[in-house]
């Protein structure tokens, strides 16, 4: 690629919490230029992560929250590349679910700025599907990596352990839908969408109390 972009490679695998296991499609998001990148999200196949990578330098593995299907391929991918796994330390709990005897390198923060190919992106603690979930916002990419936060069509789960539908709203209304309306957000699972996209879905996700 000429210059610092967004490529996206999907994974197949396995999501399992609370006893129950689901057959998923991750996106892994890889961001940089022809030299070096971050990886957002190892799901699934450290391999086809690392092959998709060729010779860039890998700056990160940062995780938007510990969910096993985002991160069963980081601990692999970070020791093949040399790169440090960050995580929230709120969803450590949910990290040592996956990985109990190994811990994440780093800690992301809100504010923090990771820079790789010239692009900053900075770290947006977004808790509601997971204590620890973030987002990354790239505005010189308008660009914004919402994890499992923010789907098209509405916020992420929250019926499950660790989660909380009032939180992931509030969340979603000051983080993300306050960002400009063409921001293109680059989502866990599915397609991507814009966060003028969203702002209409979520009074109606409020009223069905999801």
């Amino acid at each position: 690629m000429a210059g610092a972009g967004i490529e996206r490679l999907v994974t197949s695998g396995m999501f399992s919490l609370d006893g129950g296991t689901w057959d998923v499609d991750n996106n892994v998001w890889i961001v940089g230029d022809d030299t070096e990148a971050i990886v957002i999200d190892a799901a699934h196949d450290a391999g086809a992560i690392a092959e998709a990578l060729g010779e860039r330098t890998l700056r990160a593995v940062v995780c938007t929250h510990a969910h096993n299907d985002h991160i069963d391929a980081a601990p692999e991918l970070a020791e093949r590349t040399r790169a440090p796994v960050l995580l929230h330390g709120d969803d450590l709990p949910l990290w040592k679910q996956t990985h109990p005897d190994r811990m994440p390198d780093g800690d992301l923060a809100d504010g923090q700025v990771l820079t790789v190919a010239g692009i900053e992106l900075t770290v947006l603690h977004t808790p509601g599907h997971a204590p620890g979930a973030v987002c990354l916002y790239a505005p010189a990419l308008r660009a914004l990596f919402s994890g499992d936060t923010l789907f098209a069509g509405g916020p992420g789960a929250t019926g499950r352990s660790y989660s909380h539908f009032p939180t992931i709203v509030e969340s979603i209304r000051e983080r993300l839908l306050t960002l400009p309306g063409d921001t293109v957000v680059h989502i866990g699972h599915g397609e991507t969408t814009t966060v003028a996209a969203e702002a209409p879905h979520l009074q109606e996700w409020i009223d069905r109390g999801f």
